[in-house]
């Protein structure tokens, strides 16, 4: 039924916040539906609808005014046309509209799950798009009865389940829920999944504004275990049956690690509630990826674990952008040239910064550094990295002696860190370090998009902080969960 009724209600940006009850159960409505299409075209059709027995949002908070994400859900009052739920996000099928082959126009289809509170009455439920000039289009609108026979009422299920009540603070109305599901783990590594549990608890809790806002947060974990250990690595010709179907070389990008099965997902963290969904996966590989209020994805192991896991959270739970600049990508053309992103933390117009108030006195604007220095240490290193992990995928596809992958890796583990080390010095020499301004280099490119400090968590590996403008736009995101 797309485009149904398409002009009948305006698109309202920002709007009060409407009456829970006036409109909503205390359950959760799932809605999964195909987005499908390629570089110009978007289409979405509904799958199949679900009732559950919780609603895990603040009911105080049901208007999304963040105006971030490539798309939003709107849910419209049928009767009255009000705006009563909404939510910005982004969606792997945005990503894939960025790569070639989606320029190229060739269609490809991804499962999405809109999940709100379960309404009353009959609603208009909207899927609208962010255009080139950051204005929101409807794409698809249609009307779903909460009478509907065909609507699915979903049980707890698989008993098979294990789950971890990490650290609970109190009800999830009033909380910010968070849910690990963890990928790649064996039957026999159920006991490796809690003690994982604690330490990346341990993580979340020792980074600011979470360690502030401890006493706000729910954090769980879940996960099906499975009989064999790890997940897909295609490079190296490694395929596992794993719960989420996760794998690395998403997109063709060799440490970009993705999921394609939503459903799979949804149907595991059903389970429990949850505002925001991380997905923790047992392997020792450098990989992840984040996609905002969809989820993120992180490797358990690697040396760089506590980057991984609050870098990707940065993305699909504070809506930050990558503000880094030398690492390839599988995107052509993710910020499209002279647009100002809607995310918080890069901007292409440095004379009118978004991030103004937190300017640090009598700095230059844009803000100098040593980029060339930067970029030329990265082209070393990036030519020396492609090299070494081709290697490694190459003796395991060859299946080479054991020992001859360990040591490979252990060889890339030093380097890799090396170079870090290296990295962290660079940038640290440099006068406006630790200073919030206009840093050229930001979002995939080298020119024409600009970050607040020199460094932040967004931007480099390491165990280091958020800069002041992405830490202030976790908070609102934290904040809007919470009482």
């Amino acid at each position: 039924m797309k485009y149904l009724l398409l002009l009948i209600f305006p698109t309202i940006l920002i709007a009060s916040q409407p009456e829970f009850n006036n409109y909503f159960n205390d359950q959760t409505m799932r809605i999964d539906y195909f987005h499908f299409g390629h570089a110009n075209s978007d289409n979405v059709s509904i799958d199949k609808i679900y009732q559950y027995d919780k609603w895990a949002g603040n009911p105080n908070k049901l208007i999304d005014n963040f105006n971030n994400g490539a798309y939003y859900i709107k849910i419209y009052d049928y009767q009255s046309g009000q705006l009563i739920y909404s939510y910005g996000f982004d969606s792997y099928f945005k990503e894939y509209k960025t790569t070639r082959a989606g320029i190229e126009g060739k269609t490809k289809v991804y499962s999405e799950t809109a999940r709100i509170p379960f309404p009353k009455s009959k609603i208009y439920l909207s899927v609208e798009m962010r255009l080139r000039d950051l204005s929101l289009k409807e794409v698809f609108r249609t009307v779903i009865d909460p009478n509907d026979v065909s609507i699915i009422f979903m049980k707890k299920q698989k008993v098979n389940l294990l789950i971890d009540e990490t650290h609970i603070s109190g009800n999830c109305h009033d909380k910010l829920d968070i849910l690990i599901v963890g990928e790649g783990y064996s039957k026999e590594e159920t006991e490796k999944f809690k003690k994982d549990m604690q330490r990346f608890k341990d993580v979340l809790f020792k980074y600011q504004p979470y360690a502030d806002y401890k006493d706000k947060i729910n954090l769980r974990g879940i996960v099906e275990p499975m009989d064999e250990s790890g997940v897909d690595e295609p490079r190296a010709g490694i395929f596992k049956n794993s719960s989420l179907s996760c794998t690395f070389n998403s997109l063709g990008s060799e440490r970009y690690l993705l999921t394609e099965d939503n459903k799979s997902l949804q149907d595991i963290a059903y389970n429990l509630p949850f505002d925001a969904l991380y997905i923790m996966v047992n392997s020792e590989r450098y990989g992840g990826g984040g996609i905002y209020n969809f989820y993120c994805t992180f490797t358990a192991d690697n040396q760089w674990f506590e980057y991984l896991f609050t870098h990707e959270f940065g993305h699909s739970f504070g809506g930050l952008a990558d503000e880094y600049f030398t690492s390839s990508t599988a995107y052509e053309e993710f910020y499209p040239k002279g647009i100002e992103p809607v995310e918080p933390n890069i901007t292409a117009h440095p004379e009118d910064l978004k991030w103004n108030e937190f300017i640090s006195k009598g700095i230059e604007i844009p803000t100098p550094w040593n980029k060339k220095a930067f970029i030329d240490q990265g082209i070393v290193w990036g030519k020396k990295r492609m090299e070494m992990n081709d290697n490694i995928a190459r003796l395991k596809k060859i299946a080479a002696p054991e020992k001859d992958i360990k040591e490979a890796e252990k060889e890339y583990v030093k380097l890799d860190r090396k170079n870090s080390e290296e990295v962290d010095a660079l940038i640290r020499d440099n006068k406006y370090y630790g200073k919030v301004g206009a840093f050229e280099g930001a979002g995939y490119v080298a020119e024409g998009l600009y970050r607040p400090m020199i460094d932040c968590i967004m931007f480099s590996k390491g165990s280091k902080p958020f800069c002041k403008v992405c830490e202030n736009a976790i908070i609102k995101r934290i904040l809007h969960y919470v009482n």
